[in-house]
């Protein structure tokens, strides 16, 4: 078997060849952020002067054990603090320096890691002839606890973890056969409301070159709700604000992840609630993403943006038991900053399915067009909706939130864990889906043989719709999208695009 070594600035890294891909797993990217280093940036890793193996994935970041055993592919991975590890994947034969395509995980900013099954980067890598990088942040209150205002701690930690695997690319990636000025970030959910944060921290200005954010957009916290929860937190800790902290530092993870854990229900009890996530902070992340975005922010970068039609769907089914539909509307209230939202949601039926649907249209589809309008004044915008279903299926029959993950890495074969076996059209939805991704990293445009894509432009809206037949959709519900844009009107994302003056 051949074991390929690549040099890197660390020292040399064997890894393995399955297919035609070579691959290596495991690679630390930072110092393992433990002890003193808990709660603060991250550091670079120690160097190693043998050649170090890089075989096994590295341990994942704590997090809540999953209720299913999809998550890890049946298997039960090694959670630890020490997490900060990332994983190549490189055509065998290359002869050029190809371009690179980092995945940032999503599962909102508490679950998740690298090596997920779903994210392995064999097919896309062989068939989209690029590197694939994925890798691990830290989540929940390791990595989206903001105790900056407490004392020598730093906020966005999760987020400087990923630039930290950002810079780390930028050094190595020539040695496994990438190309460093030919970076493209990509991301869902959490994954992709990340990209927002990345797009506008000074930071990580110049670490990547293109922007592929599917199912998610900015969303932050302000400062005062941020300095809140860690005062929250402090407390199930039994600390004091101004009193002796050295506990964050000492305490093990499981107190950590209990008093986390405490506060959350106290706070929010069983009702939608995203605690911990990018904090407006003025050493990391000095401007809310939107408004950084529309004043030219990431001015040049190449943006692909979209989301699913049903998203909300995953979250709210009707064999599942859950807050009631006034209840969510407060928590989505208070989700994204907004104000009253009692006329929007006059127009959703109340019950489970308009919960659903209320969760797509606000939360996913309508932040993602109002970034992507943001963006429009200062690089290429296009803009795509995954339509596609398999009709009678009990959770796939609708297009939730995360089913394009499977297309774009190719791993649609894990869908057995589903009860399904790949057919040919999900194949051929496939093949479209990586072949733009691919194109995208590539040359800054999603269009590919046999794939048109116009871009996204005031007026038009052009969408591509990923279904049984790719097609694009003018404007998809003209109406709706004009609705939720004046609904939201005091959230800031709308402030920011109130600034940005699109015509309709």
């Amino acid at each position: 078997m051949t074991r390929p070594v690549a040099d890197t600035i660390y020292g040399k890294l064997q890894g393995t060849q399955s297919g035609g891909v070579n691959v290596w797993r495991g690679i630390p990217f930072a110092a393992p952020p433990v002890g003193n280093l808990r709660f603060r940036a991250p550091q670079p890793p120690e160097p190693w002067d043998s050649v170090r193996e890089a075989l096994e994935f590295g341990p994942v970041a704590h997090q809540p054990a999953s209720s299913s055993s999809i998550r890890f592919g049946g298997t039960q991975p090694v959670y630890s603090e020490d997490c900060l590890y990332l994983n190549v994947w490189a055509p065998a034969e290359v002869t050029e320096a190809l371009p690179v395509m980092v995945w940032i995980h999503g599962g909102t900013f508490i679950t998740g890691a690298g090596s997920q099954p779903m994210f392995e980067g064999a097919n896309m890598a062989s068939a989209g002839k690029v590197i694939v990088v994925t890798l691990n942040y830290r989540l929940g209150p390791f990595g989206f606890l903001h105790l900056s205002p407490f004392g020598r701690y730093d906020s966005n930690l999760g987020l400087l973890d990923q630039i930290a695997a950002l810079k780390w690319v930028q050094d190595n990636i020539a040695a496994f056969g990438g190309d460093p000025r030919r970076v493209t970030v990509f991301g869902e959910s959490a994954g992709s409301m990340s990209i927002a944060a990345l797009l506008a921290m000074p930071a990580a200005k110049g670490l990547f070159a293109g922007a592929i954010m599917q199912s998610g957009a900015a969303q932050t916290l302000k400062p005062q709700q941020s300095a809140e929860l860690g005062g929250a937190f402090l407390a199930e800790l039994g600390l004091t604000p101004g009193g002796d902290l050295s506990l964050l530092n000492t305490a093990p993870a499981e107190d950590i992840l209990a008093a986390a854990a405490r506060m959350a229900y106290k706070l929010a009890g069983d009702s939608l609630s995203m605690f911990f996530q990018p904090a407006i902070d003025p050493e990391t992340l000095p401007v809310e993403p939107s408004q950084a975005v529309a004043a030219g922010a990431a001015s040049g970068i190449p943006l692909l943006i979209g989301t699913n039609l049903h998203e909300g769907n995953l979250f709210f089914r009707g064999d599942r038991e859950g807050a009631s539909f006034d209840q969510s509307l407060q928590a989505l209230e208070m989700l994204m900053g907004a104000g009253n939202l009692a006329e929007l949601a006059s127009h959703y039926p109340k019950n489970w399915e308009g919960q659903a649907a209320l969760l797509t249209d606000l939360y996913f589809w309508d932040n993602s067009i109002a970034f992507a309008e943001q963006q429009l004044p200062h690089a290429p915008v296009w803009m795509y909706r995954f339509d596609w279903t398999i009709p009678g299926h009990p959770v796939l029959d609708k297009a939730i939130h995360g089913a394009e993950i499977y297309y774009v890495f190719n791993t649609i074969e894990l869908l057995h864990q589903y009860g399904l076996s790949v057919s040919q059209e999900m194949a051929a939805v496939s093949e479209r889906m990586l072949g733009a991704w691919t194109a995208f990293a590539h040359r800054g445009s999603p269009e590919a043989p046999g794939l048109t894509w116009p871009n996204y432009v005031p007026g038009e809206r052009a969408t591509l719709i990923f279904d049984q037949e790719t097609r694009v959709q003018v404007d998809p519900d003209r109406e709706k999208r004009k609705r939720l844009l004046s609904a939201q009107a005091t959230t800031p994302q709308a402030a920011a695009l109130n600034d940005v003056q699109q015509p309709e």
